[in-house]
C-alpha cells in the first residue's frame, strides 16, 4: 500500500514500515506507529524557531516528536532523527491535552512544531493543530516541505505560519537527502502562500554552493518578494565534512548579493553578524534589531518597530511583543539539540553505544527539565562537569570508564592549575564568530582561560545572551585583551578575525602582537575533548611553563576514548562524534 503523506511515496507491505519508520501498514491502511505521543515541549520566543516577520517576540510552545522523511548529512536534529525509534519507545510521551495545558500555563500565543519535521507525525500534528485553534491559539511549524499536494493543502487549513527549509535547488542536493527534486517543495511553498499562510524560507548555504542559494532566491522572488529568506550558513554536525562550512565573511558577502534579488535576507549561524537585523528599505534605518541565539536561532536585542521613523511600513504580521521571553539554560529553538548532544558526547566517551540506554538518558534529561538549568550550570563549570561525567557513568553502569575519563582529564587539569598558581595572568578575550560577539562571563571557555593562567576579561561585560552578546568597538577597546580566542563551536579563521579587527580599528594588544587564535572545533566546550583545548590555551598563554605536544595528546585521547587515531577523522562541529571519516 502506498503512503501518500510525503513525496517519497513508500510502498509499504502489510506489517512493514516506510522509510521514515514512523508509519506502518496495519493491514487496513497506513497508520502512525507512535500516534499522539510528543517527545518534548517548552516555551520559546518565535525567533528561535526561527520565524522573523510574524508577531515578533511572541512566545510559543515549541513541540516535537521524532523522525523525518529525509536524511540529510550534518543534520542539527540528528538525535531526533537517527535515534527516532529508540526515543519513541523510551516511555516518555506528552499528549495533546498535556501540550494545551502547558501552552495555557506558560501564557503562550500559540504552538509551533519544530526540531523534527511534522510530516513524520502528520495526523498527530493535524489533531494538535485542530485542538489548538479551537482554544484560540496560533499554530505554526518548521518543515522541509517535501510533502504531497494533498498534505500541503491540509496543512494550509491548519497553520498560521510556516518555515520551509530548502536543501538547495538542484536534483543533486535533494538526492543527497533521499528525495528526487525541489519541485514538491516549491509547490508546497506556493500552495501555502496562496492560501494566506505566512511563509518564511530557510536555505542551507554550503561552501561552493552560492549559485544554489541565489537560484533559491530567484524562485522565492517569483512567488513573492515579501517572503523572508533565512540563509543557514552550513555548520558540519554529525558525519558532515568540515570542508562544506563557509566562513561568516563569505556568507555575509553572499547575503549582499541576495539582497539584490530579495529585500528580506537574514544570516544565521553567524554570531556577531548584523545580517539578522531588519533595515528599512526606504531609508536604511535599523527597525528590528536581532542577534545570534544558538544554532538556527536569533532573538530580539534592541530597537523593534514595524513602521520606520520615515513612515515606511514593514511586511511584518502582527504587533511586536511588549515583553521579550528569555529561555532558561539550554532551552530555546535548536539549542535543545546541542544540549542533548553534549550529553551524548559524554556517553560516547564512556563507551555507551546501546540505543535503548542512550534514549533512556536523553528521555530522562528532557523529562526532568535538566536542560533548563542544571545541565547548563554543570556544563559551564570544570569540576561540576567531571561530577556530571561520573553521574552518567553510574546511570549507565560504566563506572570504570568514568573513572578512566575523569582520571585522564584530572591529571592534566591539576598539573596546569599547579603550574599557573604563581604565574602572571595575561588579559584574554573570548569571542564566537565575529570579534565583537563576546561570550558570556560565566561560559565554560572562560573557565578554561582561568585554569590555564589567564584573566578572562569577558567577566567585565554585564549583559548576557545565548551564548553571548554583541559589544561596541569602545567596549572592546576598553577590555584591551592581550590574547583573543574565537570559540571552536562557531568560529572564524584567524585571518578573517584579524582583517575585521584591522578594518574596524580594533587595535588592542592582541591584534598588534598577532595573538589572535581560532580554537580547534569542539575542543573548548561541549565535549570531554575540552581538555585538549585547555592544554592548547596553556601552551599559548605560558610557553615558558608548558610545551604540551598537542597532536600527540589528541591522538592519545582519540585512541583511548573513541578507538580511532586522531588523524583518521576530519574534525567538524559535532560534540558527540570525533569527526567525519576522512575520505
Amino acid at each position: 500500500m502506498r503512503c501518500t503523506i510525503c513525496e517519497v511515496g513508500c510502498d509499504i507491505p502489510p506489517g512493514g514500515t516506510g522509510r521514515c519508520r514512523m508509519y506502518k501498514n496495519d493491514g487496513n491502511g497506513i497508520v502512525e506507529r507512535f500516534p499522539d505521543a510528543f517527545l518534548a515541549a517548552f516555551p520559546v520566543a518565535i525567533e528561535t524557531l526561527p520565524v522573523l516577520h510574524f508577531f515578533p517576540g511572541a512566545k510559543f510552545l515549541q513541540v516535537c516528536t521524532v523522525g523525518c522523511n529525509l536524511s540529510c548529512g550534518g543534520c542539527v536534529s540528528e538525535i531526533l532523527v537517527g535515534h527516532a525509534e529508540s526515543l519513541a519507545a523510551s516511555g516518555t510521551a506528552l499528549t495533546i491535552d498535556d501540550l494545551l495545558g502547558l501552552a495555557a500555563s506558560h501564557a503562550c500565543n500559540g504552538i509551533a512544531f519544530a526540531l523534527n519535521d511534522p510530516i513524520a507525525s502528520f495526523p498527530t500534528f493535524c489533531r494538535l493543530a485542530e485542538r489548538a485553534r479551537e482554544e484560540g491559539l496560533s499554530v505554526g511549524c518548521s518543515t522541509n516541505g517535501y510533502m504531497t499536494e494533498a498534505s500541503a493543502l491540509r496543512l494550509r487549513e491548519l497553520v498560521d505560519f510556516v518555515n520551509v527549509g530548502l536543501k538547495g535547488v538542484t536534483e543533486e542536493s535533494y538526492r543527497a537527502c533521499g528525495a528526487r527534486s525541489v519541485e514538491p517543495v516549491l509547490r508546497t511553498i506556493r500552495l501555502l502562500h496562496e492560501g494566506g499562510v505566512h511563509v518564511e524560507i530557510s536555505a542551507v548555504y554550503r561552501r561552493g554552493r552560492e549559485d544554489e542559494v541565489l537560484g533559491a532566491a530567484r524562485m522565492i522572488a517569483a512567488i513573492s518578494p515579501d517572503i523572508p529568506l533565512q540563509v543557514m550558513r552550513f555548520v558540519p554536525f554529525g558525519d558532515a565534512g568540515p570542508g562544506e562550512e563557509p566562513t561568516i565573511y563569505a556568507s555575509e558577502g553572499l547575503c549582499d548579493r541576495l539582497r539584490a534579488i530579495l529585500p528580506w535576507v537574514y544570516l544565521f549561524n553567524s554570531p556577531g553578524t548584523r545580517y539578522l537585523t531588519t533595515f528599512c528599505p526606504a531609508c536604511g534605518t535599523s527597525c528590528i534589531e536581532r542577534e545570534f541565539f544558538g544554532p538556527m536561532g536569533t532573538h530580539l536585542s534592541g530597537e523593534a518597530r514595524t513602521v520606520c521613523s520615515c513612515g515606511h511600513a514593514l511586511p511584518v504580521q502582527g504587533p511586536i511583543s511588549p515583553e521579550i521571553f528569555y529561555e532558561p539554560g539550554m532551552m530555546g529553538g535548536y539549542r535543545v539539540t546541542r544540549g542533548l548532544e553534549m550529553v551524548w558526547a559524554i556517553l560516547n566517551c564512556l563507551g555507551v553505544q546501546d540505543q535503548s540506554v542512550l534514549a533512556g538518558i536523553w528521555a530522562r534529561v528532557l523529562r526532568t527539565g535538566m536542560l533548563g538549568k542544571e545541565l547548563h550550570d554543570r556544563m559551564n563549570n570544570i569540576d561540576a562537569y567531571l561530577d556530571l561525567v561520573m553521574d552518567f557513568a553510574h546511570q549507565t553502569g560504566r563506572e570504570e570508564a568514568g573513572r578512566d575519563l575523569c582520571g585522564y582529564i584530572r591529571e592534566r587539569l591539576d598539573y596546569i592549575r599547579e603550574r599557573t598558581a604563581d604565574a602572571p595572568r595575561p588579559r584574554v578575550y573570548y569571542a564566537m564568530g565575529h570579534p565583537l560577539f563576546a561570550l558570556n562571563a560565566g561560559r565554560f571557555e572562560g573557565k578554561l582561560v582561568e585554569a590555564a593562567g589567564g584573566t578572562y576579561v569577558n567577566r567585565a561585560i554585564v549583559r548576557e545572551g545565548k551564548p553571548g552578546v554583541s559589544i561596541s568597538r569602545e567596549e572592546f577597546l576598553e577590555l584591551a585583551p592581550e590574547y583573543l580566542f574565537t570559540s571552536g563551536f562557531l568560529t572564524s579563521p584567524e585571518e578573517d578575525s584579524l582583517r575585521y579587527c584591522t578594518e574596524h580599528g580594533l587595535d588592542v594588544p592582541a591584534v598588534k602582537n598577532g595573538r589572535v587564535y581560532s580554537m580547534h572545533p569542539s575542543w573548548d566546550f561541549g565535549s570531554p575533548r575540552w581538555i585538549l583545548g585547555l592544554m592548547t590555551i596553556a601552551n599559548l598563554l605560558h610557553p615558558d611553563r608548558f610545551a604540551f605536544a598537542i597532536e600527540e595528546e589528541a591522538d592519545r585521547f582519540y585512541r583511548r576514548f573513541y578507538g580511532v587515531p586522531y588523524r583518521a577523522v576530519a574534525s567538524n562541529r559535532s560534540f558527540a562524534h570525533p569527526g567525519a571519516e576522512r575520505r
